[in-house]
């Protein structure tokens, strides 16, 4: 029975809000209990999710590639199971070696299971018109920390952080699993299908042809990637070096998630009438306008949180849609597995690089290296921007 494009990207939402929340959001919850429990170093306890994104980040190629070839279906099923079963690993864990090597098995299904292989399994269903269901399924996991954190919390008070990752082995074993084998279709459409009957894509030229904006589009979803995850783990500890009080900075840093949601919201209504890449600029110029506040120090810090909230949202789309846009949906997934990777790297090492530069320079010297990051990142997506209107008009011309 094939199922209603509706009931796909429901299940793909609300699978990303549980593997986001058990995962990449688990450690912020759950590391200090963990640490005071056992005595591990919190540096190293912290760490495992960093060497889960490296194992994720290594592995994205060959999960885009496969994907491509088979759909997306028997891949997020890999990626629950694997989950689950590092999530034992994590309740089981007798000693540190063990805790880190289940957070290799949790990478594994990182790699196999979030936004990149979601956005590939789409675009590969629904072709050039995935760009909707993208958009869409980042309105979903804009929830995720949102409704895991809570939900951690309380798990932790009722049954310890060994329990809490025991209930979410279960959420992916017993909920995520059969959603994907029994939801998610087993073949894959042909690929290049066109969306309307009577008329013909544009012509779209492969990766290949276009090496200048492939670099550059690497280069700023991964300097993207490098600056979301800086802020997302060292947010509080720079807002309290200001003088703010912990309380009033996790009330402040909590207004990120309702700015990522309002601003894809925006765009899922937006979106029909302009081209990706000024989702991207709109982007990079939201987080540029944030950090760059947060480093002058503007009295209403809501407002700068405010800014760069939205544009991490965006970006979230721009990372699916713009790469579907410029070279079409035939390679997509295998596409977006490659361009995952230096970003899923990076993402690994930020949060390290981050404590350093604390360390070295403080919360103002950070902000300033962010807000130079974030100008960098804008400046690269102009230059992507002229590239492809460049080829656009060139493509006119030939016609």
């Amino acid at each position: 029975m094939e199922r209603s494009r509706r009931t796909i990207i429901t299940v793909l939402g609300l699978t990303q809000i549980m593997a986001w929340g058990s995962t990449y959001y688990l450690p912020a919850v759950i590391a200090q209990k963990v640490a005071a429990d056992t005595g591990w170093p919190l540096t190293w306890v912290v760490g495992g999710l960093s060497l889960g994104l490296l194992v994720a980040g290594l592995i994205s190629p060959h999960v885009g590639s496969s994907i491509e070839r088979h759909g997306g279906r028997n891949v997020l099923a890999f990626s629950a199971c694997s989950i689950g079963v590092g999530q034992i690993g994590l309740a089981a864990a007798p000693n540190l070696v063990a805790y880190i090597a289940a957070w290799v098995v949790v990478g594994l299904g990182m790699g196999a299971g979030l936004y990149d292989a979601a956005f590939g399994t789409l675009g590969r269903l629904y072709g050039h018109g995935a760009r909707s269901a993208i958009t869409t399924l980042s309105l979903f996991g804009g929830f995720a920390s949102t409704i895991c954190w809570p939900i951690s919390a309380f798990l932790i008070g009722e049954t310890g952080w060994r329990g809490t990752c025991l209930v979410y082995a279960a959420v992916q074993l017993l909920f995520a699993l059969p959603l994907y084998l029994a939801m998610l279709p087993r073949g894959v459409p042909p690929p290049s299908v066109p969306d309307r009957p009577g008329k013909t894509q544009t012509a779209v030229p492969s990766a290949a042809t276009s090496v200048p904006i492939m670099v550059l589009l690497a280069a700023t979803l991964t300097l993207a990637a490098v600056i979301s995850s800086t802020v997302s783990v060292h947010l509080l500890t720079i807002l309290q070096a200001g003088g703010m009080a912990l309380a009033a900075a996790v009330g402040l840093g909590a207004l990120v998630g309702p700015a990522q949601v309002s601003a894809r919201a925006v765009e899922m209504f937006i979106a029909r009438y302009h081209h990706p890449i000024w989702t991207k600029f709109a982007s990079v110029t939201f987080v540029a306008i944030g950090i760059g506040a947060l480093w002058v120090g503007v009295p209403v810090v809501a407002v700068a949180l405010a800014f760069y909230g939205a544009g991490i949202g965006l970006e979230t789309i721009a990372r699916g849609t713009l790469p579907l846009a410029l070279f079409g949906p035939a390679g997509y997934a295998r596409l977006m597995g490659r361009l995952a990777m230096p970003s899923l790297i990076a993402q690994a090492a930020a949060p390290s690089v981050g404590a350093l530069l604390l360390e070295q320079v403080g919360p103002h010297g950070t902000l300033a290296a962010l807000a130079a990051l974030a100008l960098l990142n804008v400046g690269l997506a102009c230059s992507l921007g002229w590239l492809i209107f460049r080829r656009r008009t060139l493509q006119v011309q030939m016609q």
